[in-house]
């Protein structure tokens, strides 16, 4: 078991992560953690874009009000200002660094999504995420003082007190235990400052547009630290995922019903008119929804989107990878409709962060998707996660920069210790609690809930989490253990949001409680000193 020291901790390597290493190096050694290589992340499988005022016929007045229309009551108005506002030097940034967004006649070429009342989406093509990822992971690469620790995967937070019985704001982080894939050791990361860049959890739902590292393993390292979440039970679905035997989490841009795309039935009727003025262009709850009650009406499973209207020559141009991955799985898109389903996509809540991104604790900060930030409300505006990923990133660590360091003594080993743990004979376990906590939430606790499907599930992820738990300290740990324990933990705090919201908003919708309620116009905040 080793210790290891740096300035500075990111865990985590999508684009928050990535921008925030970038900018902590100049002060400082930095270590960056990835479950995987660091090319995979959320951010590098975003295809829409990043939202931003860029064009002449846009103003920050009609982005905020997009976002806090969206977000359907719960946006805080102060950070979706400063966002907003600061978006054009993060893109400046961006391109400085060598991203490529497309650019036509001289000037960046803006795609329109659902809810924007502009053409604002800036983008590289249909692969703006790896794009992003590309420009920022050389960045890096080339800086001396970042050093990538790829395949470790974080445990738990190191703190100064035990969490039990001590509130998080007087406790300190002081890194984190990280399990080293090859050699099934728990090593110490010890830093001045660490950044939870670790992304959304998806994968607690069975379909899910995120890759495998989405297990929430920073929300969950903060819940058990006794930190915040707030609004977990805001989990965005994607409505279009691709539908297909040989591929489970191929994401369809929104940006194909911007660019005209058309949904429907298995009759071939278009219905988005049946749901909202804004037809295709509707916000996704809506559009998710929809989706999802045509479905449920029809029996079908799946719905299609359909660009065959549109020119051949400009689909394949504007998205040559969507185009590409669909040919390749026999679908033209020029000439057939593309089967897709909803899956989960993004997390609105997370670990509750002010507007520099720290947490209540002291020397951790959280931005990006495991964040809570008060940008997306109810309900996220598209493409605007990038660039809150890109202007938490800058003020986090510019604020960690400014001398915000929350280093302090030990009070306890640093060491991890494995007290009387074996090595797993029952691995049988982890794959069927996995599957069955994800099967679950998808149909207890996905994109239309009521009061006795949530008690059911409830009941049921209480009964697996203590199992759990308990195989947890009796076994050495792995990465699959590790990732079950997260998604569980997970589990339990979006159920018991939702539970909590008597009322229907936003990507939350419960037929026990259709309308909106005034009572409800305010976070919801769970940690685990709270009870039910």
């Amino acid at each position: 078991m080793s210790i290891y020291k740096h300035d500075f901790l990111v865990i985590g390597s999508g684009a928050a992560g990535l921008l925030a290493a970038h900018k902590l190096a100049a002060s400082g050694t930095v270590a960056v953690l990835t479950k995987r290589s660091p090319e995979i992340s959320n951010s590098n499988l975003a295809q829409g874009g990043i939202a931003a005022v860029t064009a002449a016929d846009d103003n920050f007045e009609l982005h905020i009000a997009d976002t806090l229309r969206t977000g359907a009551g719960l946006c805080d108005r102060h950070i979706v200002d400063l966002t907003i506002t600061e978006a054009p030097p993060r893109i400046e940034e961006l391109v400085a660094l060598g991203a490529n967004f497309t650019v036509r006649n001289g000037v960046f070429e803006l795609g329109l999504e659902g809810g924007h009342s502009r053409r604002r989406i800036l983008h590289a093509a249909d692969a703006t995420g790896r794009e992003i990822e590309r420009a920022l992971l050389e960045a890096c690469k080339a800086d001396r003082n970042i050093t990538f620790f790829p395949y470790y995967s974080a445990v738990d937070l190191i703190l100064r007190n035990r969490p039990v019985r001590v509130r998080p704001a007087r406790n300190i982080c002081l890194g984190v235990y990280a399990l080293e894939d090859k050699t099934g050791r728990v090593h110490s990361f010890l830093a001045g400052s660490t950044v939870l860049a670790s992304g959304g959890a998806g994968k607690v739902y069975r379909y899910t547009t995120n890759p495998d590292v989405a297990t929430g393993d920073g929300m969950a390292m903060a819940y058990r630290a006794g930190l915040e979440l707030a609004n977990m039970e805001f989990v965005q679905l994607h409505p279009t995922c691709l539908y297909h035997p040989q591929e489970k989490s191929f994401l369809i841009s929104e940006a194909l019903r911007g660019e005209g795309g058309i949904l429907r039935g298995a009759d071939g009727g278009a219905f988005m008119k049946n749901y909202s003025r804004y037809q295709e262009l509707a916000p996704r709850d809506i559009v998710a929804r929809a989706i999802d009650s045509e479905l449920k009406r029809t029996g079908a499973e799946c719905v299609y989107l359909d660009m065959t209207h549109l020119k051949a020559a400009f689909l394949k141009k504007r998205f040559p990878n969507i185009y590409a991955k669909c040919l390749g799985l026999g679908i033209d898109i020029t000439k057939k409709p593309i089967p897709v389903v909803p899956a989960a996509h993004f997390f609105c809540g997370g670990v509750k962060v002010d507007e520099y991104g720290r947490t209540a604790m002291p020397g951790l900060y959280a931005i990006g998707e495991v964040s809570h930030t008060g940008l997306h409300g109810a309900n996220r505006l598209a493409s605007n996660s990038l660039l809150e990923a890109c202007v938490f990133a800058h003020r986090a660590a510019e604020t960690i920069k400014g001398g915000d360091i929350g280093r302090g003594p030990a009070a306890r080993p640093v060491h991890w210790t494995t007290g009387n743990a074996r090595p797993s004979d029952e691995a049988v376990i982890i794959k069927h609690n996995w599957d069955e906590i994800r099967t679950l939430m998808w149909n207890y606790v996905g994109i239309v809930r009521s009061d006795k499907r949530l008690a059911r599930a409830s009941a049921r992820v209480k009964i697996i989490s203590e199992e759990i738990v308990r195989y947890y300290w009796d076994f050495l740990p792995t990465r699959d253990l590790l990732e079950l324990r997260n998604i569980a933990c997970l589990a339990g705090v979006i159920i018991r949001s939702a539970r909590k919201r008597k009322e229907s908003r936003g990507l939350h919708y419960t037929v026990d409680y259709p309308e909106t309620s005034d009572k409800f116009l305010k976070p919801t905040v769970v940690d685990r000193y709270r009870g039910k």
